[in-house]
């Protein structure tokens, strides 16, 4: 079966598409931050996150084989021994306290001049970023609440106030 299979081809090679995913995630490593395409920055977050998250699982290990079996499923995929070393030495400390969610991919607003290809920014999120919180869906529930408040205070005012009845005249 082939279940959960398709990536995103970017209209190049498997062998072509595996050497470019490796260079980007060194470059990520390496920089921080890169800018390429959106298309292929959608495609080099999961490839990233998954080298990241062996590096934390190294980090945890308690057996030096199991860490040097990590790095080196680390390098198979990304082929630069020192953006390898760079991750699982001093990046990998970043992440401790987070699970998943690595990078942030920006989009970024002006399209690229050859090909108006769609452009955007994928980075490292920092260690102490708190990111976004999702809402539990009581800020709704209490925005209801005050729309509502101020409509039936207007409301009641008009009500309380006798009508004022001026004497029709007639022609």
């Amino acid at each position: 079966m082939r279940h959960n299979k398709h990536h995103a081809s970017l209209g190049v090679t498997v062998e072509h598409r595996r050497s470019m995913m490796s260079n980007m995630a060194a470059s990520l490593i390496t920089h921080g931050r890169i800018e390429t395409t959106l298309a292929k920055a959608k495609a080099l977050r999961p490839f990233v996150e998954k080298v990241v998250t062996k590096a934390k699982q190294a980090a945890a290990k308690t057996e030096k084989k199991d860490a040097i079996h990590l790095r080196r499923l680390a390098l198979s995929v990304v082929r630069d021994e020192t953006a390898i070393t760079k991750l699982f030495n001093e990046l990998h400390k970043e992440f401790t306290n987070r699970n998943g969610g690595y990078t942030r991919i920006y989009k970024l607003g002006q399209p690229r001049q050859g090909d108006a290809a769609e452009m955007a920014l994928i980075e490292f999120v920092k260690a102490d970023d708190p990111g976004y919180k999702k809402s539990k869906g009581k800020k709704t529930a209490k925005g209801k609440k005050a729309k509502a408040a101020p409509a039936a205070e207007a409301a009641a005012p008009a009500a309380a106030t006798p009508a004022v009845t001026t004497p029709e005249t007639t022609s």
